[in-house]
């Protein structure tokens, strides 16, 4: 057993503290086609997030063209090289499922507002 986790710390990537749900983010991905390479940018709100090591992954939803998109990326994949947080999101819940039914104005998360000190 400490065999496996001494192998999965040599693969973990510096988590992200500063991701939660809610959140709008923006992922880079790097995306292969044929021998060239090239980072694809998948921006969308994260309505979960599941597991914890090295099968860390999170849910990302964008509407492209009126149809709703999701995603799921593994954190500490090599594929996914960076995310970006563009604003944070105020949200009660663990998982922002119900998100799915809902379309325009009813589908957006407010935002959070930073604390004051």
């Amino acid at each position: 057993m400490d065999l496996i986790k001494a192998v999965e710390q040599t693969q973990l990537k510096e988590s992200y503290p500063n991701l939660g749900i809610g959140d709008h983010v923006r992922v880079h991905l790097l995306i292969s086609e044929g021998t060239r390479e090239r980072i694809q940018i998948f921006e969308g709100t994260v309505i979960a997030r599941k597991g914890e090591g090295l099968s860390e992954t999170i849910t990302v939803r964008r509407l492209s063209y009126g149809v709703g998109v999701e995603r799921v990326f593994p954190l500490h994949s090599p594929k996914v090289t960076q995310i970006d947080v563009v604003r944070k999101g105020r949200v009660r819940r663990a998982k922002l499922y119900y998100l799915r039914g809902r379309v325009g104005k009813a589908a957006k998360v407010k935002e959070k507002l930073p604390t004051r000190k």
